[in-house]
């Protein structure tokens, strides 16, 4: 084998993995942007499951959602009863047991998490990293690993069924993973505004204040 051969098929076995990176990076992007572009509403059953850092179960959960894009949302868990309501501008978490509503302003609760990328308008790029995180439970995963330093959560791995979103799973930097599983999903339904408007009930403890208060 000649010294110019030899080297460019060292050169070939280094480019053909970048390339193959590169081209299921693309995918992953066009996978994400391609849910996110069509999206206008959704409505869902969840099941949501959170483990330590050693791989033991914290909490189980389960519910139902519904988002209207931009900024609007609302989950109900049954167990344990909680609802959390953001009307774009004000999130409010009512925590049933508890009797509190903690209340905060949307930009500032939401930016760069999840519920942002879900129900926001937020600039992927700007926002995240994305690149192709393999095929695993029959699913395509996209890998968004956050761009600010001071975000809550290290990575979030979304997994789709062609271009539907079927499961989410959320790496926290406390070692702690949040599972969530769609059930059910309708996607761009009418969804009543009602929905996404709240009032605390008399007689909870109310944290915090709405922006317009």
């Amino acid at each position: 084998m000649s010294n110019r051969l030899a080297v460019l098929l060292i050169l070939s076995l280094g480019i053909a993995p970048a390339l193959a990176a590169s081209t299921t990076d693309a995918a992953a992007v066009t996978r994400v942007e391609g849910f996110l572009g069509q999206l206008t509403s959704l409505r869902a059953d969840f099941r949501q499951t959170v483990t330590d850092a050693r791989g033991r179960v914290l909490e189980r959960a389960e519910g139902a959602m519904a988002l209207a894009r931009p900024g609007r949302f609302r989950w109900d868990y049954r167990v344990p009863e909680q609802l959390i309501i953001s009307d774009g501008v004000t999130v409010w978490l009512y925590d049933v047991e508890l009797e509190q509503v903690t209340v905060r302003a949307a930009g500032e609760a939401l930016a760069g998490t999840p519920a942002m990328l879900l129900a926001g308008d937020a600039d992927l790029n700007g926002e995240f990293e994305i690149t192709y995180a393999g095929l695993e439970d029959g699913l395509e995963w996209s890998l968004l690993t956050p761009r600010r330093l001071d975000s809550d959560f290290r990575d979030l791995r979304l997994g789709f069924e062609g271009m539907e979103l079927r499961r989410m799973t959320l790496h926290d930097r406390l070692g702690q993973t949040t599972e969530l599983e769609l059930l059910n999903i309708v996607r761009n339904p009418n969804i009543d505004e009602h929905l996404f408007s709240f009032k605390p009930p008399p007689d909870v403890d109310v944290v915090g204040r709405a922006p317009a208060d």
